[in-house]
């Protein structure tokens, strides 16, 4: 229960950073400064906690290479995710985006090896027919470029739920968004003197706004991943659907035509149906190992 609160809290928390990304894009400010002070943002507020917790000791790693891994994922992630919400209307990219556990079981197949059955890949099939319906390839609003940048978020979503699942099997939540965040800032500050412009108070609020909501939607993430499984705590995420339709109305004044109302639906019953075949996965290997250890 815990991880399920601590998962759609962070989903609120990047509900609020997508609509924030979508207005300072259409006031004008390029994607690499949003992406370097979405970071930037993060690096004090989680040095300073680990200055009042103990010391900046706490930030320290052992495993330097898998934080990088992470953090190279997480910048392609963090591109094609918020190139979706630039590109498409807030509620269609967050569709899109849940068609992250259909990623994560083909990955666990080639990655894992793991066996994959009929229901699960029933539901795959079912979550790429809603994706279709929503997006109505050669007939529709939404612009096909921007379905696929958010399909490839998607599935990097469902990548880097892996990398963080094994990452946290030895790091605190706040070390691994730390190293993302330190990762991000300096690969993307040499774009700035090309990106960079002058800014009002409007433009360094919303800047302020991106970087404080996305870091407390990471921070709650990951330690909803180290609580609980992936395929329990990514159920919350479909809360995130009323958030951005919510959200495009009162900022954007755009609602999502019929088309997404029923292929959305699809597309969350088959990630609901993943998550529930995860689980009964899970618990009968539990048993069966009891039963092989005699406990």
């Amino acid at each position: 229960m815990l991880a399920l609160a601590m998962r759609l809290a962070g989903i609120m928390g990047f509900a609020l950073m997508a609509a924030l990304i979508k207005l300072a894009s259409q006031r004008g400010i390029h994607l690499a400064e949003i992406m370097f002070w979405r970071q930037f943002v993060t690096l004090p507020l989680i040095a300073g906690w680990a200055v009042y917790a103990g010391g900046l000791h706490l930030l320290a790693t052992k495993r330097p290479k898998a934080h990088l891994a992470r953090s190279l994922y997480g910048i392609v992630g963090m591109l094609c995710n918020f190139g979706a919400v630039i590109l498409l209307p807030l509620a269609e990219a967050q569709t899109i985006n849940f068609s992250a556990p259909i990623f994560a079981v083909i990955l666990s197949m080639v990655l894992l090896r793991e066996q994959v059955g009929v229901w699960r890949w029933s539901a795959v099939l079912a979550g790429f027919v809603g994706i279709l319906i929503i997006a109505r390839p050669g007939d529709s609003d939404i612009a096909l470029d921007g379905a696929l940048v958010a399909l490839g978020g998607a599935f990097m979503i469902a990548l880097i739920s892996i990398q963080i699942r094994d990452l946290g099997k030895t790091e605190k939540p706040y070390v691994i968004v730390f190293w993302f965040a330190l990762t991000t800032v300096v690969l993307t500050a040499p774009f700035l003197p090309f990106t960079m412009k002058a800014h009002g108070w409007q433009d360094w609020l919303l800047l302020l706004g991106i970087g404080l909501s996305g870091t407390w939607g990471q921070l709650l993430i990951t330690m909803a991943l180290r609580y609980g499984k992936v395929a329990s705590v990514i159920v919350m995420d479909y809360s995130a659907i009323v958030w951005a339709t919510l959200l495009g109305w009162l900022m954007f004044a755009n609602l999502p035509p019929a088309t997404t109302f029923i292929g959305a639906p699809i597309v969350i019953a088959a990630g609901l149906v993943i998550a529930w075949r995860e689980r009964v996965l899970s618990q009968r290997a539990f048993v069966d190992q009891r039963q092989a250890t005699g406990t």
